[in-house]
């Protein structure tokens, strides 16, 4: 491996690391508070508010430990992506550039796991390596 290929990978680690930690934090506080994450989703328009409440907070939970331990990282990012598309749109584009700076990283982030893959410090990575062998 090359050292241009290591940085790469331990960017990828770093960027997995934190935003892994931010949805399964996310996704946690919408779990264990669902009537409230209803009520909101409701509030905003959201279509079938309440199904979406838990489709989010379960994409959030599970595709943040996905995403942090690069297990199926791409299609646990699309999907994170996605609910940074719904968050943008349906809550934050109305409140104006500080509100959403957040979540347009979060979504860019998530857009580069989707295309670029975990790198080889992720299951996904060892995985790899180890069908080389």
């Amino acid at each position: 491996m090359n050292d241009q290929q290591k940085k790469l990978d331990i960017a990828l680690l770093v960027g997995r690391i934190i935003v892994g930690l931010i949805f399964i934090l996310a996704g946690w506080g919408k779990l264990t508070g669902i009537e409230g994450v209803q009520g909101l989703f409701g509030d905003v328009g959201i279509p079938l508010a309440g199904v979406m409440a838990w489709v989010v907070a379960l994409v959030e939970f599970v595709g943040g430990i996905m995403v942090l331990v690069g297990y199926k990282t791409r299609t646990a990012a699309l999907l994170l992506a996605l609910v940074m598309v719904g968050a943008i749109v349906f809550v934050k584009l109305s409140q104006g550039w500080n509100a959403m700076r957040l979540d347009m990283a979060l979504f860019a982030l998530n857009l580069t796991f989707y295309l670029v893959g975990a790198g080889s410090m992720s299951i996904e990575g060892k995985a790899a390596a180890g069908a080389d062998e």
